[in-house]
């Protein structure tokens, strides 16, 4: 499909579309599409609006000498959340794109060589813990039976609801006690499992929604149990292929997705938002406007200081960001057949890295890595003969005061070389082709403040009531989506932050 550009719209299905609610979306990432699916089948006219030459937002894709890149998002997990979008249309997600399960989910790599295969068998990862420390199954099976308990309320009964009242947010207090939020991630881990790597196995995962584990509340130790329930996918075609069958989604809706379309403000009257401004000075007028961009950027740079009253300039400066991400995306002209799809590269430190990177905001020497190889599963994604990656490394956020003008390609090299030590090797001679992103273009590119890659940062102190609001609380008739609002980063969250919305917006005709 052709995404149509700035003054290329879709057509029109009906003559009574003029006369249908108009809604207006602000970003097309995975919380935006989503949002655009679901408004548009509860019978809102929807345009959604796009910076870059191409929808996906952080799921954006590069394509370059003959390789297929995912930008961001590569773990795809509670599938049901987007078979849901596509039954909203009448159709079936898997008549249009191949979800394929992956297995080991993650194959983690300590520093000493030692390997872990994380995986969503019970009886594989008993035998896993079994060899890493014996003693620290009965704990192991303790931890998983709270994580299940903690899904079951986190996610399957308030991860669609809007905390818009503090009066919501006081009614599950008593749950979040029960289920001990008060801990951090590795805290409630620590106090089932006693042998270090295994803590560090089983407490990462708050790195993947750009939590610190030794912050970040525990209410988050519900992924653990949401991944083996659900399973662990990768989108064949690669994650793109799934924006791609978004947006044909909302033109099969008569809806319009318009790219090239950067939007300089939130246009109001009163409190009250009436639309948009384009950078280009075009104004499109709208009765609702939803914002899958950055929730701080959504405040700072696209209302002014004056109509806020909660989100002022002095608290989003105040706030916790998440880090940001280096991204080095690289083709080779042979193949690695022994590098799984999802590898964890653990460094020398844990703890203390995590802590140079959240609180003293510095960039370390040593770092971990997330690689991931996704032509393990899907081989169309290079050349015959090629593979495709990209190593992540998690990096402090613009305050560190880095100068990734001039590190990156410092950096980059260093990466290059922990690979080739350990999984890739030769790889400097192997490279056909190469990309990278930092957090100055999470800033510059993806309009993050701080560049941070995951918006907010999710300590406890930030989730739920404590987060921006999905219906904001500062102007009328705006609605947010994203990693930034409830409930939070991943597509879990950003998926049904956009659910959340058939609790804030009525059916067109429906009494507000």
């Amino acid at each position: 499909m052709k995404i149509p550009s700035t003054n290329e719209l879709l057509p029109i299905t009906s003559t009574n579309d003029v006369h249908r609610p108009h809604a207006v979306v602000i970003g097309s990432g995975f919380g935006g599409l989503a949002a655009a699916v679901r408004l548009g089948a509860r019978g809102y006219r929807v345009t959604v609006l796009e910076k870059l030459d191409a929808p996906g937002g952080r799921a954006y894709v590069y394509r370059q000498d003959g390789f297929t890149f995912d930008a961001g998002p590569t773990i795809v997990t509670a599938p049901f959340l987007f078979e849901e979008l596509w039954q909203l249309c009448g159709q079936r997600l898997s008549d249009h794109v191949e979800l394929r399960a992956v297995t080991p989910f993650y194959r983690i790599r300590f520093d000493d060589g030692d390997v872990f295969d994380y995986t969503g068998d019970a009886v594989q990862m008993r035998a896993e813990v079994t060899r890493f420390s014996p003693q620290d199954v009965v704990g192991y099976e303790r931890y998983m039976a709270v994580s299940e308990a903690t899904y079951k309320i986190g996610f399957e009964q308030l991860g669609h609801v809007s905390f818009d009242t503090f009066g919501k947010m006081a009614q599950i207090i008593p749950q979040m006690i029960k289920l001990q939020s008060y801990r951090t991630v590795y805290g409630l881990v620590s106090k089932y499992v006693k042998n270090e790597k295994l803590r560090t196995v089983l407490s990462f995962h708050p790195l993947l929604v750009g939590g610190n584990p030794f912050a970040t509340t525990s209410i988050y130790c519900l992924i653990a149990h949401l991944e083996r329930k659900g399973g662990v996918h990768f989108a064949m075609g690669g994650t793109g292929a799934l924006v791609q069958g978004l947006a044909r989604l909302i033109e099969g809706q008569g809806n319009t997705l318009r790219c090239n379309s950067e939007v300089a403000s939130i246009t109001l009257v009163g409190r009250r938002a009436t639309g948009v401004k384009l950078k280009s000075g075009e104004v499109i007028a709208a009765d609702i406007v939803v914002s899958n961009a950055d929730s701080a950027w959504t405040y700072k740079h696209l209302l002014p200081e004056q109509a806020r009253r909660r989100w002022t300039d002095k608290k989003l400066n105040g706030a916790r960001y998440s880090m940001s991400l280096f991204v080095w995306y690289f083709g080779t002209r042979r193949q690695y057949p022994d590098v799984a799809h999802h590898t964890i590269l653990l460094g020398p430190r844990y703890r203390e890295l995590l802590h140079d990177i959240f609180e003293k905001k510095i960039l370390a020497d040593d770092f971990s890595l997330y690689l991931h190889r996704p032509t393990a599963t899907d081989p169309s994604l290079a050349p015959p003969g090629c593979d495709a990656f990209y190593v992540l490394s998690p990096v402090p956020h613009l305050a560190s005061g880095t100068n990734w003008t001039t590190v990156a390609q410092r950096y980059q090299q260093a990466l290059c070389d922990a690979l080739e030590k350990t999984l890739l090797p030769n790889l400097s001679k192997e490279i056909v082709t190469s990309h990278r992103l930092t957090p100055q273009d999470f800033q510059d590119r993806l309009n993050s403040v701080q560049g941070a890659a995951f918006g907010l940062e999710p300590v406890l102190t930030q989730s739920a009531w404590f987060r921006p609001h999905n219906k904001s609380e500062d102007i009328d008739n705006l609605f947010l989506v994203g990693a930034g609002t409830h409930p939070g980063a991943g597509l879990p969250g950003v998926l049904s932050s956009a659910r959340v919305l058939d609790n804030l917006i009525p059916h067109v005709g429906a009494p507000r």
